[in-house]
């Protein structure tokens, strides 16, 4: 009569303690005052009357500044579509390169890939920055700013995509003789729609966050005027400011989420 044998513990179970033990010991060396940033509270509580009346004013929007908010708040809605259109058009294809199933050639791929990383790694306010001191203030420099973070992010989150389907389509595509271009256009385009809509509708999400921002550095909308309010301290103007760009991004959340239902 044979004995009943247990199953061998799994092995590798002492890994994610051992990252954990990891992460505790960067974070205490970075908060510590000697080799770390001196995180600490002690700001916070000496000047908490002040922070609580910043909270306060921030409670109390300055609605009569309303009508003054809209010009700029179209002028951040009008740079995020066309950003994230223009950043989708040139991302798609770029995607399909970027790809290990849908472009074998490892050269072509590596080559795009150090370019996206490159561009992924200067912030967008980085690029406003710069652009706003080569083409002028305005919403232009805010656009192609927004665009070369659109096309890193997407092409990124795309390509990846790809490479996580199923490669039995693409590879009956080649022994059916068809090209490389042939199979990308009627197997993998149709494949990565879904994946690439939805990076979309996430990318204009966050344009519409960034673009309030690249303002700041004069790169148009919102961040403009967040610039001239936060000038003269007057935090209710700023939270009336604050409560749009909330709204706005809550709006087009549900938006994007129903269209996400409807593609799966």
């Amino acid at each position: 009569m044979s004995t009943l044998e247990l199953p061998p513990k799994p092995r590798g179970r002492w890994k994610p303690w051992l990252a954990l033990a990891v992460v505790l010991v960067i974070t205490t060396i970075t908060l510590s005052p000697q080799w770390g940033i001196a995180f600490s509270f002690d700001a916070i509580v000496r000047n908490w009357q002040n922070g609580a009346g910043k909270i306060v004013e921030l409670l109390q929007p300055d609605w009569s500044f309303f009508p003054r908010t809209i010009p700029p708040l179209v002028e951040t809605l009008q740079m995020a579509v066309i950003a994230t259109f223009i950043g989708a058009v040139i991302s798609l294809p770029l995607s399909l390169w970027a790809a290990r199933l849908t472009n074998p050639n490892r050269w072509t791929r590596g080559a795009l890939r150090t370019l996206l990383n490159a561009v992924r790694s200067i912030p967008d306010l980085l690029y406003a920055s710069i652009l706003v001191a080569m083409v002028g203030v305005g919403a232009l420099p805010g656009i192609i700013a927004l665009v070369l973070f659109n096309v890193g992010i997407i092409v990124k989150m795309v390509s990846e995509a790809i490479e996580a389907n199923d490669a039995g389509p693409l590879e009956a595509g080649r022994a059916a003789g068809g090209t490389q271009l042939q199979i990308n256009r009627a197997i993998a385009l149709t494949d990565a729609m879904p994946a690439f809509i939805n990076q979309t509708l996430y990318v204009l999400e966050l344009n519409v966050r960034a673009s309030t921002v690249l303002g700041l550095v004069g790169a148009g909308g919102l961040g403009l005027l967040i610039d001239a309010v936060r000038t003269f301290y007057r935090y209710d103007q700023l939270s009336l400011i604050i409560l749009e760009i909330l709204i706005v991004v809550l709006v087009i959340d549900a938006v994007s989420d129903a269209i996400r239902r409807r593609l799966v």
